[in-house]
């Protein structure tokens, strides 16, 4: 009896019998007519209850998750009923999606008929990394009558990760491929050198470098043995993410820290899908979640497994540790992308002289946002004096971020000042076209 549910329709039954019995008070010729529409519908609720419950694995049913869910985009999840009534019923699906989805009316109604199978999906879009944690899928089945209806639970209690955003990670590489040819007529910089990454070890012949003498080999062989190098096939990429209390800021209902897990995610694939190395780091007490600069395949999943459930802890982000800590572990002249967000000048030049360290032995680009809200009201056309106000403030804090880009350059650091919703194109054109000119 716990699944046994009652039907508005009962109740309206209940209704109009009500009704012929206040009638029957004054027309007495009708109450053998209520005494017997009342049986009717006893009967009907008794017929109605037998059809629904006298059946054992009377529908199955399956909710068709996918392996994980992906961070800012829509995911579908797929239901599968199948009808093994012998007559066509109505069902309420009502799924127990993750309280993080705020869905408090969740209902879908399908018409099934006997021994079909209805196959249908819905779409979650997730705002937070971590887990979410799936309920009973419950379905309300009702009989043509439609007096009662028998619920039937399934798949109790299911957990699904959300990682940063992977679904859109081959649009992205065909934007790239297209990016490249756009790029083509760049004129490259010619580097100075050569690269410390070893090939073989090969007899001495007049021209080679005294300087890659290997003495040890020559002593074994009685003969010089000089070190052959070869030009490095791959430069490293190294992504930095600041997730200090400047990166909870929300737009569109993720935060800078998400975008910017989202854009790692995206950039990583094309730096792996161009054959450089992809590494990254998180930092704002200390630095965390490092993955070293590599371009294994399973370099991207270890990036995401990293990036997985990052969370803002709200301090000051630690600068000088970072430095600290990009001095001694990147030992390389490394490509080096800092996700982080300077609201103001002031706030830029307490940090300057360690991106300036940074950029001593990098090549830095510093990938901070503009704000949407800001940008919206400079484009709009005040109607009143408080409009005006408010347009002339956004338009000075949008003058301290182009100051802000001004006193980056003049280090030579590179920027990268972009909406949050253009985050992922524009960094990664900003590698592209960084790679094009060979000036890493």
């Amino acid at each position: 009896m716990k699944n046994l549910y009652i039907n508005i329709r009962f109740f309206f039954m209940l209704i109009g019998v009500g009704i012929l019995y206040v009638l029957a008070f004054f027309f007495p010729v009708l109450m053998w007519a209520a005494h017997i529409v009342l049986v009717i519908c006893f009967l009907a609720v008794m017929v109605d209850y037998l059809l629904l419950f006298n059946q054992k694995e009377a529908i199955q049913a399956q909710r068709i998750l996918p392996e994980k869910l992906s961070n800012g985009d829509e995911n579908f999840v797929k239901i599968d009923i199948k009808n093994n009534y012998s007559f066509k019923i109505v069902t309420k699906i009502i799924d127990e999606i993750p309280f993080q989805f705020q869905k408090r009316d969740f209902l879908i109604e399908k018409h099934i008929s006997s021994g079909n199978n209805t196959f249908f999906k819905y779409t979650l879009e997730p705002k937070e990394r971590g887990e979410y944690h799936f309920g009973s899928l419950n379905i309300y089945v009702s009989s043509p009558l439609g007096l009662v209806s028998k619920r039937f639970s399934f798949q109790k209690d299911a957990v699904l990760p959300s990682y940063p955003s992977f679904i859109h990670l081959r649009k992205y590489e065909l934007m790239a491929l297209q990016s490249e040819f756009l790029l083509g007529g760049i004129k490259k910089v010619r580097k100075l050198g050569h690269t410390m990454e070893f090939e073989k070890i090969k007899d001495y012949v007049p021209g080679d470098d005294i300087r890659t003498i290997n003495w040890k080999a020559t002593s074994k062989a009685n003969r010089l043995m000089v070190n052959q190098f070869q030009d490095e096939k791959s430069q490293r990429i190294f992504i930095l993410i600041d997730k200090g209390r400047t990166m909870k800021m929300p737009f569109n209902g993720l935060s800078l820290l998400d975008y910017s897990i989202n854009a790692a995610m995206a950039l990583s694939h094309i730096i792996l899908r161009k054959g450089d190395r992809a590494g990254m780091m998180t930092f704002s007490k200390k630095t965390e979640n490092k993955v070293a600069a590599d371009h294994k395949s399973g370099q991207l999943k270890k990036i995401s497994e990293a990036l997985y459930n990052i969370k803002t802890d709200f301090f000051e982000s630690d600068f000088n540790r970072l430095y600290q800590d990009v001095k001694y572990s990147i030992n390389q002249r490394s490509l080096i992308l800092l996700f982080t967000n300077f609201e103001t000048l002031d706030g830029l030049s307490r940090q300057l002289k360690y991106l300036r360290g940074i950029a001593k032995n990098h090549l830095l680009v510093v990938v901070f946002f503009k704000n949407s809200e800001l940008q919206t009201l400079i484009n709009k056309n005040p109607e009143n004096m408080q409009e005006v106000y408010d347009e002339i403030i956004a338009e000075k804090f949008e003058f301290e971020k182009k100051l802000i880009i001004q006193e980056l350059r003049k280090y030579g650091i590179y920027t990268v000042y972009t909406l949050p919703e253009n985050l992922n194109i524009d960094v990664i054109n900003k590698y592209l076209e960084i790679k094009a000119r060979g000036i890493l």
